[in-house]
C-alpha cells in the first residue's frame, strides 16, 4: 500500500500527479506471472513506470527481469495488444532490437484477468537514459537526435512486408484516417461520430469550425500528398524515452508500440519531429518564439537520410503535414479522457492545448520559421 501512495505519474503538464491506474502490487504481479511460465518465480518489484495511461512495473524473477504492463480493457483488450505484438514480432524477425514479448501458457501474447489486460516483456538491452523525462521534452544532444533518425529509418526498412490491416477502433492509437481523406472535415466528423463519449464532449463547442479553420490554413495539397504515400506500419510515438541507448550514444532498442498503426513513413517522421523538436510544455509561458529546436529536427532528418535518403518532395510533404500531424492522436486522447476515465479537464487540454494550440503555433511566425528551416534541409 505504501508503494501505491508514493507512486506518481506524468500529467498533461509538467507536474507529477496521482495515477489514474494504481501501481501494480506485489501479490498482483505474482498472480499474473503464473500465466507466463517462462517468467519464473517473482523475487521482487524494482520500479513503477511514471507513464499515465497504464500501469507498469519492472519485475525481477528467477528467470531474469521483465516489464509487466497492465491496461484497463476499455483501453486495450488482449486482441488489441496482439495487433502491436504481431508488429513487434515482425520487426524482431527483420533484425530490429525490440523487447521480447512473453507468451502465456496457452500461447497468447497477453492475458485478461477481470477488467485488466496484462502483457509481459523481457527487459531489453540498452540504457534507459530518458526513463523519467516527459514525452514532450527534446533529446539531450544532437547526436542522440541523429542516432534516433538512423534507428527510425532502420525500423521503416524492417517494417516493409508487414501487411496487417489498420488497427481496430480503440483509444490511444495514432490512426491515419482524417488527413489523407479528400475531405478531412467529413472524415473528422465520421471519426467523432463513431466515438459517442468524444461526440458528447465536443457537442457544445464549435469544434467543426475550429478544425475547418486549421484545415483551410494547411497546405491545400496536403490530402493528395498523403494519399500518395505508401502505407506502412509505423511506431507513431518516436521520442527519446521510447528508446534504449548504448554508451556510445546510438539506439540499442526500440520499445512501446502502443500507438503503432498502419500510417506512412512520412507520418512517422513528422510525428517524431513534432514529439521531440518543440518544447510544447513551455507553450503559452511567455516565450513561444523560443520553444522550437530546429537543430533537433535537422539532426533527426540527417540521421534518417543516411539509411533512406529523402527526396525534396518527401521533405515538402513532412513540412506540410507537421502542423496537423497531432490532430488524430489528440482526438484519441480526448476520447480516452472522456470515454474511459471521465476526466473532462484533461480532455479539454488534449483538444485546446494540444490539438488547437499546437497547430496554431505552427502557423505563427516562429512556427513558420521552424518549418522553413526544415524545408531548406
Amino acid at each position: 500500500m505504501a508503494t501505491q501512495l508514493k507512486h506518481l505519474v506524468h500529467g498533461m503538464g509538467t507536474t507529477l500527479e496521482a495515477p489514474t491506474w494504481p501501481a501494480i502490487a506485489a501479490d498482483e504481479a505474482e498472480a499474473v506471472l503464473t500465466h507466463f511460465p517462462a517468467a519464473g518465480r517473482m523475487t521482487g518489484l524494482h520500479w513503477h513506470s511514471p507513464r499515465p495511461f497504464s500501469a507498469a512495473t519492472l519485475v525481477h524473477t528467477t528467470n531474469g527481469a521483465f516489464l509487466l504492463k497492465r491496461h484497463h480493457h476499455h483501453v486495450r483488450t488482449v486482441d488489441g495488444l496482439a495487433e502491436e505484438h504481431a508488429f513487434i514480432a515482425h520487426l524482431a524477425g527483420a533484425g530490429v532490437s525490440v523487447p521480447e514479448v512473453i507468451a502465456t501458457a496457452e500461447g497468447a501474447s497477453a492475458v485478461a484477468i477481470g477488467p485488466w489486460s496484462y502483457e509481459l516483456h523481457r527487459q531489453a538491452a540498452g540504457e534507459d537514459l530518458y526513463r523519467d523525462r516527459l514525452s514532450w521534452t527534446p533529446f539531450l544532444s544532437r547526436d542522440h537526435a541523429h542516432a534516433a533518425g538512423v534507428a527510425l529509418a532502420e525500423l521503416h526498412v524492417a517494417a516493409r512486408g508487414f501487411d496487417a490491416p489498420a488497427r481496430r477502433q480503440q483509444p490511444l492509437v495514432a490512426s491515419f484516417t482524417i488527413l489523407p481523406s479528400a475531405d478531412p472535415l467529413v472524415a473528422a466528423s465520421a471519426y467523432v461520430a463513431a466515438r459517442p463519449a468524444l461526440a458528447a464532449f465536443l457537442a457544445e463547442s464549435p469544434w467543426q469550425a475550429q478544425l475547418a479553420r486549421l484545415f483551410e490554413r494547411a497546405d491545400g495539397d496536403l490530402s493528395s500528398l498523403l494519399a500518395k504515400q505508401p502505407p506502412l506500419w509505423t511506431h507513431n510515438d518516436w521520442h527519446p524515452s521510447n528508446l534504449l541507448w548504448t554508451r556510445g550514444g546510438s539506439v540499442r532498442t526500440v520499445f512501446d508500440f502502443g500507438l503503432a498503426d498502419r500510417t506512412s513513413a512520412i507520418h512517422d517522421i513528422a510525428t517524431a519531429i513534432e514529439r521531440t523538436a518543440v518544447r510544447w510544455l513551455d507553450l503559452g509561458q511567455g516565450a513561444d518564439d523560443a520553444i522550437a529546436v530546429p537543430e533537433t529536427a535537422l539532426a533527426l532528418l540527417a540521421g534518417y537520410a543516411t539509411v533512406l535518403p529523402l527526396s525534396g518532395a518527401e521533405i515538402a510533404a513532412i513540412v506540410s503535414l507537421l502542423p496537423l500531424v497531432h490532430v488524430e492522436f489528440a482526438l484519441s486522447e480526448a476520447e480516452y479522457f472522456t470515454g474511459v476515465v471521465a476526466d473532462t479537464a484533461s480532455a479539454a487540454m488534449a483538444w485546446d492545448g494540444y490539438l488547437i494550440d499546437h497547430a496554431d503555433w505552427f502557423f505563427s511566425p516562429p512556427g513558420k520559421d521552424f518549418l522553413r528551416r526544415i524545408a531548406l534541409s
